[in-house]
């Protein structure tokens, strides 16, 4: 994880999510323990590899990255870190991915194309039970997706500050 950090630092990765970023998905996964994990946007696995030490020995994470150059350093990122979970890397757009998913997820996390947060949501929405928590990283860059979590009835969500931005946590009602 150092190595993608120090990458990041330099300017050859776009930033992960890190600092206090990371400490808040790293909470919202010690306190409800997920089993079944999406994550919306792997780039080179940093996140991915920072819920997977979290996670159960049992749990399943599903991370989708759009561009297959960063989905083979992230599964190679994955494979290097050891992590205990099943951690699935699928490449392709999450909005043709997302409704061919089966299952249930305990936990979403998307960081990806900011302008389709909302459309990944409510992609996803079928995919969710009561309790299901999504964070989503730097949402106050998706107006349309921050108008929907706190006023469509659906969710309890709240903006969570950080130096560098914030992020949105929202529990499904």
């Amino acid at each position: 994880m150092r190595k993608i950090e120090d990458e990041a630092r330099m300017g050859l990765l776009p930033h992960p999510i890190v600092g206090s970023r990371g400490k808040i998905l790293v909470k919202v996964i010690r306190e409800i323990k997920p089993k079944r994990v999406l994550e919306i946007g792997t780039l080179v696995g940093y996140s991915a590899i920072l819920m997977g030490k979290e996670l159960s020995s049992d749990a399943h994470l599903i991370t989708i990255e759009k561009d297959a150059n960063s989905a083979e350093k992230a599964r190679e990122n994955i494979r290097k870190a050891e992590i205990p979970p099943t951690v699935e890397v699928i490449v392709g757009d999450a909005l043709e991915i997302i409704p061919k998913l089966g299952g249930t997820f305990d936990l979403v996390f998307i960081d990806a194309e900011k302008s389709e947060y909302l459309k990944y949501l409510q992609l996803v929405e079928s995919k969710l039970h009561k309790g299901s928590v999504i964070v989503a990283d730097n949402a106050e860059n998706a107006p349309d997706y921050l108008d929907y979590v706190r006023n469509s009835g659906k969710y309890m969500s709240k903006h969570v500050p950080t130096g560098a931005g914030g992020v949105e946590v929202s529990i499904k009602m």
